[in-house]
């Protein structure tokens, strides 16, 4: 595998890649084969010239390729993730994740090339949960390895006072919270909560808590049908005013204009 203008990395058979878009990559047996097809966004194959390929190409459902009997086989997973929400994870990883098979063991590999090419009613929401897992269970598997340093906030996570804290907060984003009720509920002092989550995460509980809920109201936004005063109530502010200064404070523009950013962005 070549990401665009890096350098080329050797897949065994087993291996998982993590390639974090949207910057094009080569599949290739070596790196000096010329490119024989281009895959387009939206799944659109074609000849390097630009001859369509999807058609002549099929080998059945969700198996498309030169042979059928080919040597080598590749389960291929993608995800369309241009949110704020998913920029927290993306921004840890590098441009190109490979996990060695030999590294972990999963039987998720397995049972999603066995159910990958099944044509049964609910097969797509089958396959879209397995590769949830799949990548879960990847990223858990990388952010272990003692050479990879994982973010602060994921580390977080398996703080026994922090960890639920974390979790309330991302959950429950439209809740009042306090200081002292995550304190109350992670059953420590005020003063101890702010102190070991500010060290563990980077800031303090509640800057954690407007950065996450402008998050999510920055994703709530790219919704069309999404006005700002329900987007405000379903992450926590009490009107759309309360949502518009906070968002202008901290992104430097309204929630309307953002919108019109992402939304000619897209």
């Amino acid at each position: 595998m070549i990401p665009d203008g890096g350098t080329a990395v050797r897949l065994p058979p087993g291996d998982v890649a993590i390639m974090r878009g949207p910057d094009p990559y080569t599949v290739s047996d070596d790196p000096a084969t010329p490119p024989q097809v281009v895959i387009h966004p939206g799944q659109r194959s074609t000849t390097p010239d630009g001859a369509a390929l999807c058609d002549s190409m099929d080998l059945g459902v969700r198996t498309w390729g030169d042979d059928p009997d080919g040597s080598t086989e590749m389960l291929i997973g993608t995800y369309q993730m241009r949110g704020e929400v998913n920029q927290r994870l993306l921004a840890a990883l590098p441009a190109l994740l490979v996990l060695p098979g030999d590294a972990w063991d999963s039987p998720l590999i397995s049972l999603l090339g066995a159910e990958i090419g099944k044509d049964e009613p609910g097969q797509e929401v089958v396959l879209d949960r397995l590769l949830d897992l799949l990548l879960i269970a990847v990223l858990r598997a990388w952010f272990a390895r003692q050479e990879t340093k994982a973010p602060a906030w994921y580390r977080a996570h398996s703080d026994p006072v922090v960890g639920p804290a974390l979790r309330m907060l991302q959950n429950e984003p439209a809740h009042p919270w306090t200081v002292a009720a995550l304190a109350a509920r992670t059953g420590v002092s005020r003063a101890a909560l702010a102190r070991r989550f500010t060290e563990l995460v980077g800031e303090p509980p509640m800057a954690f808590l407007t950065g996450w809920r402008l998050a999510l109201a920055a994703d709530l936004l790219r919704e069309p049908d999404a006005t700002v005063g329900a987007v405000a109530r379903k992450v926590g502010y009490g009107s759309s005013f309360a949502l518009s200064t906070a968002f202008k404070r901290v992104r430097g523009v309204s929630p309307q204009e953002y919108r019109v950013g992402a939304s000619g962005s897209g």
